[in-house]
């Protein structure tokens, strides 16, 4: 590569980069603006000021929210690894079962379609279940996205040696006791990495949750924003302020573990 195209391509990383955090690094900083100068030209917080965030975690149910959103992103990625782990298992194990390419084209034609045409079935499925309002309603019907991480396991799965797999079906071991004793222990940090990816995406729902649980004062934190906003006039600073409290968490779990999530895509090459 020639160096005037690095330094090209570095560039146009590097713009795109900026451009991407920009809105982020504008909203953080003027959540660390008093109340009086929030809409002045000046986008630098001098002098800095927690007025937002006391407002946001004094008047506001911030750490209920909080809870509910994490209670819904740990049980969608909790039943979803239940679901994809024996699916991905039983895709790769009985691989010359009639049906089985079926059931991977559906898996993977489930893909394509966009989460919001299963909504009017899935919200009618939780109002005939009495699911509206509670956080059983919020967890259950995302659990019909979840082909990515059937694919995504069945192809590390894939990657398990078949010398293991040998030796235990020669001890006579159940394809159970295998998942169980074999595949789980080679594939920890896969499932991690899958895990991770599941419960960032599921902690940033809003469209979902807004529906089943659209009372803002009992919602996940990313309705729940609109407790910020009244009838006459908007409290911005508070908003930012709990906006940037909400993001904390998923930016934590990502710098841990981002190289991890990398590896879950680099080395699975979903296929």
């Amino acid at each position: 590569m020639r160096r005037g195209d690095a330094i090209g391509r570095h560039l146009l990383l590097i713009t795109a980069i900026v451009l991407m955090l920009f809105p982020v690094a504008l909203a953080l900083a003027t959540s660390f603006k008093p109340v009086s100068t929030i809409f002045d030209l000046n986008p630098l917080p001098f002098p800095a000021s927690m007025e937002n965030y006391d407002l946001a975690v004094g008047k506001f149910p911030i750490g209920r929210l909080l809870w509910n959103t994490f209670v819904m992103a740990a049980g969608v990625t909790v039943a979803t690894m239940l679901v994809a782990l024996p699916a991905a298992y039983a895709l790769v194990r009985f691989d010359t079962a009639r049906g089985r390419g079926f059931v991977l084209a559906a898996v993977g034609i489930s893909l394509l379609i966009p989460p919001q045409a299963l909504i009017i079935p899935q919200f009618l499925m939780t109002a005939k279940l009495g699911w509206q309002g509670h956080t059983i309603g919020v967890i259950i019907p995302q659990l019909g996205v979840s082909a990515l991480a059937v694919l995504l396991l069945r192809d590390h799965i894939r990657s398990v040696p078949q010398s293991l797999i040998g030796a235990a079906v020669l001890e006579g071991a159940t394809s159970w006791e295998i998942l169980r004793h074999v595949v789980l222990g080679v594939l920890r940090p896969a499932l991690g990495a899958v895990a991770i990816l599941l419960f960032i995406s599921t902690w940033n729902e809003f469209l979902w949750p807004l529906l089943v649980m659209p009372d803002p004062e009992d919602t996940t934190i990313q309705p729940g924003l609109a407790l910020f906003v009244g009838p006459e006039s908007a409290q911005y600073g508070p908003m930012l302020a709990a906006a940037m409290l909400a993001s904390l968490p998923v930016v934590v779990i990502y710098v841990l573990a981002s190289r991890r999530i990398a590896d879950a895509f680099l080395h699975s090459g979903v296929r």
